[in-house]
């Protein structure tokens, strides 16, 4: 006879052999007096609390919890309505999820059955707050098995909704962060990415980790200087960009705010801003790692400035659009990719991301991606270290990022010959080069040019500009078309940079093959609306999660070159003609009602009448 101990059994041996790194299984009740308080009320019986057969936390997902029902018999698993929570798995799982999940994201998981290799399973998930339960997905589909523990916690983090509640919660924290460094620590605006990318370097010397919390007030940010010291020694780089690197840094240890203790003994800022960085932003940092952390933090830290926003030029690249650029550049796993206007290196985590995918178990292959695969330029100092901190924290791609000049002779001739046992000659560019720079030399398009020099002949650039320099006549337009193919230009959203009032394009080139002997005409896409929504608090996000469907359209028309009225157009030009697709491209009447008409003459007729005409 089926007995439900046995499938209890079952289930109990696969938590324990397939376990994560310290985690609590419990049955029936929990000693999470959190997890209590949920099921107070959650009896299948409809009386008292409710008790399922295993309650599992894994501590590197704090988060979410994981409840397992059994039954005995397979065609216990699930009634019609599922509205029988005593006598089905699903049900009872389900019944216990929605209790657990006025405070926890819960993974569900329904197993029925008493023997090992004929179990039924069925395993859901239900977000925080949500209203219903749905199956769980995997990259290979609903998942329908027992599968190890880590992999609940890895399939929730990057499941979309996750993703997306996670950075949005993130962001909302950049806020109280950011007014935190302004009101009590007394940061400077430039010193504030530092703050987030120093903690999180020096979070990663496990010393300072262990210790942080007991550091007397007055050495807390020395310890906090030597941890970052030493993360950045351990990194390998040359004593020219060490210090380079830590010079921006040196606050730590002199700012007089940041230490000091208050009246009543409160502890100092720079405390708190460690324990809050360790709290809400590492986990983020360790688990998505083709997000640029840092570089959404310098953005949004702009959003709430009220000074210059557009800073030195820099306005950074939103990360839907770095990741879409790589792959209008078919970014693979053996390519070498640089950034001459590096930032805080936005546009290469999108390239290790994307190269990372096409080995996706291969360690050895993504060292070498990150040592001599991945190389940054930039000149500022703060945005360098900003660059290399971001760079450490994803593995071994810091030691490629060049201090200086991407017009300087020594660099471009490094990157133009390659470096032994560094890196080769790099075969694609991406750039968001610094918007509206004065004085000879320092135009976007300078920068342009200066990228598709150091590339390797036939390779790839994708760079982004305003969109003046597709219009407006320019020397380096024609410098650059008598050497490099313009291949591509999009028309890109008029609010891509909001706050900062910049309408931009992306530009497509070829290198070292010269415009005039391109084998067909340049390609022009009107890509003025990435779904993307302005919010009053968030900036500009995906509200409606159209930005998948919209990409994969994009994609789509620029490799395959389509042609279609209000979309997308070809034409030859020259270095004389206007690079858009505004220009050129036909209207696409179809999309006009009656009622547009109607409207647009009714509004011409009132201004006709105002105007005495």
């Amino acid at each position: 006879m089926a007995n439900e101990r046995t499938t209890e059994d079952i289930v109990r041996d696969h938590l324990k052999s397939n376990a994560a790194t310290d985690q609590v299984l419990e049955e029936q009740t929990s000693a999470d007096p959190a997890i209590r308080k949920a099921l107070a009320a959650a009896s299948k019986s409809g009386a008292g609390g409710g008790k399922p057969e295993f309650i599992l936390r894994d501590p590197a997902h704090p988060g979410l919890v994981i409840v397992v029902e059994c039954k005995a018999l397979r065609k216990h698993h699930e009634s019609p309505k599922r509205d029988k929570p005593a006598a089905f798995a699903v049900d009872g799982v389900l019944h216990y999820m929605s209790h657990l999940s006025r405070f926890y994201d819960v993974i569900g998981v329904a197993v029925s059955g008493d023997r090992a290799d004929d179990v039924l399973v069925s395993t859901f998930r239900q977000l925080r707050g949500s209203v219903a339960p749905e199956p769980l997905p995997s990259e290979d589909g609903v998942v329908d098995k027992l599968v190890p523990v880590p992999t609940y916690g890895r399939l929730l983090e990057f499941d979309p909704a996750v993703r997306a509640r996670t950075q949005a919660e993130l962001m909302a924290f950049s806020k109280t962060l950011h007014n935190y460094m302004r009101d009590h620590a007394k940061v400077a605006e430039s010193e504030k990415p530092l703050v987030v990318s120093g903690i999180l370097l020096a979070l990663q010397d496990d010393v300072f980790k262990r210790n942080w919390p007991v550091y007397k007030p007055k050495d807390l940010g020395r310890e906090l200087y030597q941890a970052l010291a030493r993360e950045v020694e351990a990194a390998d780089l040359k004593q020219p960009k060490q210090r380079v690197m830590m010079a921006p840094y040196s606050f730590f240890e002199t700012h007089p705010e940041l230490t000091k203790t208050g009246r009543k003994g409160e502890e100092p800022p720079l405390r708190k801003l460690i324990q809050d960085i360790d709290e809400h932003v590492r986990p983020f940092i360790d688990t998505y790692h083709d997000v640029d952390v840092i570089g959404q933090f310098y953005g949004e830290f702009l959003r709430y400035t009220g000074g210059d926003k557009k800073g030195l030029g820099i306005v950074l690249t939103p990360r839907h659009l770095t990741q879409l650029f790589v792959r209008i550049a078919n970014v693979g796993p053996r390519d070498t990719v640089v950034d001459t206007c590096a930032g805080t290196g936005g546009f290469l985590i999108a390239a290790m991301s994307q190269m990372d995918s096409y080995v996706p178990n291969d360690a050895k292959a993504q060292l070498g991606i990150r040592q001599h695969q991945l190389i940054g330029v930039e000149q500022q100092p703060h945005m360098f270290a900003l660059a290399a901190s971001n760079m450490i924290l994803r593995g071994d791609g810091k030691a490629n990022l060049y201090q200086g000049d991407c017009f300087d002779k020594e660099i471009q001739k490094a990157l133009t010959k390659g470096v032994k046992k560094k890196h080769e000659r790099p075969n694609i560019g991406l750039i968001n080069p610094p918007f509206s720079q004065r004085g000879e030399g320092q135009h976007e398009l300078d920068f342009a040019e200066a990228l598709l020099d150091v590339l390797a002949p036939g390779g790839t650039a994708v760079i982004v500009a305003p969109m003046s320099c597709a219009l407006e006549p320019h020397p380096a337009r024609r410098r650059i078309l008598e050497k490099h193919t313009l291949d591509a230009v999009m028309s890109l959203p008029n609010d891509l940079f909001h706050p900062v009032g910049v309408i931009t394009c992306a530009m497509v080139l070829t290198a070292h093959q010269p415009h005039a002997g391109a084998p067909r005409p340049t390609w022009f896409g009107y890509w003025k609306d990435d779904g993307f929504v302005k919010t009053k608090d968030r900036g500009r996000i995906d509200l409606n999660n159209a930005w998948d469907k919209i990409s994969e359209y994009w994609l789509d028309a620029y490799h395959n070159r389509r042609v279609v009225p209000g979309e997308g157009v070809s034409r030859k030009v020259t270095h004389e003609d206007e690079w858009c697709a505004e220009a050129y491209m036909e209207t696409d009447y179809s999309s006009i009602a009656r009622e547009d008409f109607e409207q647009t003459l009714r509004e011409f007729a009132v201004f006709q009448m105002l105007r005495g005409g």
